[in-house]
């Protein structure tokens, strides 16, 4: 059954339960032959539009970081990721393989690395058959200059 035919019966699909949302601009970052396709084109149906890369150049709704143990400083990524984030309520969904694959990412380097980078981790899900998603949100007085 397709993510679609899934919604059409009432079942949410991967990116609406990840909260992605009609007309909002992602970005993903990290994209390797690896990533699961069906995620991916989920994302692009409930937003009605294309994934964008890095090279976008405006402010998105929200970012995809797909991360590999062995991709490098994950602070480091994440600091860069922050800069591409609207700073009303976007979110990075950071995006690892599942324990047991190859280049998983303990837990706690994210636990660490997020506060590092400036960031709230508010949530952990699975998101597809290879991958587990962390929900990534800058902190409120971030966001809201006013506070």
């Amino acid at each position: 059954m397709s993510a679609t035919a899934g919604e059409a019966a009432g079942q949410s699909g991967p990116a609406e339960r990840l909260g992605f949302q009609q007309g909002q601009v992602v970005q993903e970052i990290g994209w390797d032959e690896d990533s699961d396709e069906e995620l991916r084109q989920s994302i692009e149906e409930i937003t009605g539009n294309e994934l964008v890369d890095d090279d976008y150049g405006e402010v998105v709704d929200a970012v995809v970081l797909w991360w590999r143990d062995e991709d490098g400083d994950l602070v480091d990524a994440l600091i860069g990721t922050t800069t591409y984030l609207t700073g009303d309520g976007g979110v990075i969904w950071l995006l690892t393989p599942k324990v047991g694959r190859d280049g998983h990412v303990d837990p706690s380097d994210i636990a660490e690395a997020a506060p590092t980078a400036g960031l709230s981790t508010t949530s952990s899900v699975p998101v597809a058959p290879e991958w587990s998603g962390t929900r990534l949100a800058l902190p409120r007085a971030r966001r809201d200059p006013k506070r």
